[in-house]
C-alpha cells in the first residue's frame, strides 16, 4: 500500500501541463538522494515541463525523512511511501499511478543510471514517426558492476532473448521511457519491471535502443543477491512466455 507524504497544493495553483514524470524507487539510499535529484534537475532545465516521483519501499535508514523534507522547498518534487517493502515493480507502479506527466522515465536510486542521459531518450520517443506507441530503453554497454553481476546478467539475458525473442541487450537497465497510458495497459506482477520490452512489444509497442552510460556505485549497497535473482527469474520467464504465447495481438476495433 501507498501513500503520498508530499503536502498537496492548494485550491487556487494552476500547474503547468506536465510532459515527463521521472520516477525513482528508493530502498535505503539515503546518501544517493539529493546528489541524483540534483542531477535530474540539471539534466532536464530547459528541456521539458517535468515532475520527479519519488517512491520510498520501506526504507529504514532515514530516505523518506529527507524525502519528505527535500519535496518541501522543491516544487518538482514528490513523495511515496510504501506502507512496507514491496519490491521494485511495486515502487515503479506506484510511481506511474502517481504521475501526472504524458510520459516516464524510470531509473534506480543508486545513481548508477546517468539522468544525463534522459533527453536522449526523450528525444528519440519525440521523433517516433510510426503509429504504433513507442518504449525507448537504455542499453549499458559497458556496465559498471561486479564480474559476477555482469557475468549472470549475460546469462539471464541471452536464456530470456531466446524464449521471449525480444531481441534486447539489456531488458535489466532501469533507464527507460515511455508513455504512462502503455504502461498501465500491461499485466502487472512482481519483478515485471525486467520484462518491459517484452511486455510493451505483447501490446504492438514499438521498441528503440539507446546505448546509455553506466556508472560504479558510490554510497549504499546493491539489494539485490545474484542466486536469488536467477532462481526467481526462472519462473518469472516461464509466465512472461506464457503471457506472449496467450496473446490474441492487435486488435482491430473502432470506436462507434
Amino acid at each position: 500500500m501507498a501513500h503520498a507524504s508530499t503536502p498537496p497544493k492548494g485550491p487556487n495553483t494552476k500547474d503547468p501541463e506536465i510532459e515527463l514524470s521521472v520516477v525513482v524507487p528508493v530502498l535505503n539510499e539515503t546518501e544517493n538522494i539529493r546528489p541524483l535529484i540534483d542531477e535530474i534537475q540539471a539534466a532536464l532545465k530547459d528541456v521539458c515541463v517535468y515532475e520527479i516521483v519519488y517512491v520510498d519501499d520501506g526504507s529504514n535508514d532515514g530516505s523518506l525523512d529527507l524525502l519528505t523534507k527535500l519535496a518541501q522547498s522543491m516544487t518538482e518534487l514528490r513523495v511515496i511511501a510504501h506502507a512496507r517493502r514491496s519490491g521494485q515493480s511495486a515502487g515503479v507502479r506506484s510511481g506511474v499511478l502517481a504521475a501526472r506527466g504524458r510520459l516516464i522515465a524510470t531509473l534506480d536510486g543508486d545513481g548508477q543510471n546517468d539522468p544525463a542521459d534522459i533527453p536522449k531518450l526523450l528525444e528519440a520517443h519525440r521523433e517516433h514517426t510510426g503509429t504504433e506507441r513507442l518504449m525507448v530503453t537504455g542499453w549499458r554497454a559497458e556496465r559498471r558492476d561486479s564480474w559476477a553481476k555482469r557475468r549472470a546478467s549475460r546469462l539471464a539475458n541471452a536464456i530470456r532473448r531466446a524464449m521471449l525473442r525480444d531481441d534486447n541487450p539489456d531488458t535489466g537497465c532501469s533507464l527507460k521511457l515511455y508513455e504512462r497510458e502503455l504502461f498501465l495497459r500491461l499485466p502487472y506482477f512482481d519483478h515485471m519491471h525486467r520484462y518491459l520490452p517484452a511486455l510493451a512489444k505483447r501490446e504492438n509497442c514499438a521498441v528503440r535502443i539507446v546505448r546509455v552510460n553506466h556508472r560504479h556505485r558510490t554510497h549504499g549497497v546493491s539489494k539485490y543477491k545474484i542466486m536469488d535473482r536467477l532462481v526467481v527469474g526462472l519462473s518469472d520467464l516461464l509466465g512472461v512466455w506464457w503471457l506472449i504465447r496467450r496473446s490474441p495481438g492487435p486488435l482491430d476495433s473502432k470506436e462507434l
